[in-house]
């Protein structure tokens, strides 16, 4: 997908502080299961004679099982349980995410690049943890990391900057010294919010989203302002 260079931020004027770890987000920013949440939300919407409106997926994207499905409740109509729908949501996703899984653009190169410069690194996100397991499994990607944190781990979900502050506190350094990389405004107001140094890799589902709170927006995980942040300084 190709960016507009309206979207792109300019680097800071004033220059970041020196990076001492990285925070991933999962879902939009290491894989592309965001388009498989559409193919599945649209499906479960179909079979109920509705069709997902367009600010539906903004108010999903980032957010913990419960609060998406609250979300798609209150924008559709829908009077069932989240319980009830998250279990057929979850079936229809499953027979969709082995035909169209993919790696996002640029991951493992970055992942190589962090564990050249020994950056430790962590994953934060609001899936579950078996789902998270699943996923990083596949690719061989678990013991790239040296913790996780998942929706399992806090009380409060993205926008809440709570996983963001215990990924912090976990690498042990300052949030300001953790660069956090988000594909959703959801996840950019978290780590923002939990003063992190947050850049935001937008893709085709998130481009329309405000990412003010964010220190830039890269085209990818390969784009030079991140290589930039993550060098020897």
């Amino acid at each position: 997908m190709s960016l507009s260079s309206s979207l792109l931020r300019p680097r800071p004027a004033s220059a970041p502080p020196r990076i001492r770890a990285v925070a991933f987000d999962l879902d939009g920013l290491m894989f592309n299961t965001e388009v498989v949440f559409q193919l599945s939300g649209t499906e479960l919407l179909r079979r109920r004679g509705k069709a997902p409106p367009p600010e539906l997926w903004q108010q999903m994207m980032g957010r913990r099982a419960q609060e998406a499905f609250q979300a798609m409740i209150d924008l559709c109509g829908l009077n069932e349980p989240i319980p009830q729908l998250q279990v057929e949501s979850e079936a229809i996703f499953n027979d969709l995410l082995e035909e169209h899984l993919r790696p996002m653009p640029g991951l493992m190169e970055l992942l190589d690049l962090l564990e050249e410069r020994q950056l430790p690194k962590a994953v934060a996100t609001s899936s579950h943890r078996p789902y998270l397991q699943r996923l990083l499994g596949r690719f061989g990607l678990l013991e790239r990391f040296d913790f996780t944190l998942t929706a399992e781990d806090v009380t409060h979900g993205k926008p809440h900057p709570e996983i963001y502050l215990k990924a912090a506190e976990r690498h042990g350094v300052p949030p300001e010294e953790m660069l956090v990389l988000e594909d959703s405004e959801n996840g950019a107001r978290a780590a923002a919010a939990a003063g992190a140094y947050v850049i935001a890799i937008p893709h085709e589902f998130s481009h329309r989203h405000d990412f003010a709170a964010a220190k830039g927006v890269a085209r990818s995980l390969l784009d030079p302002l991140i290589r930039d942040l993550v060098s020897p300084q």
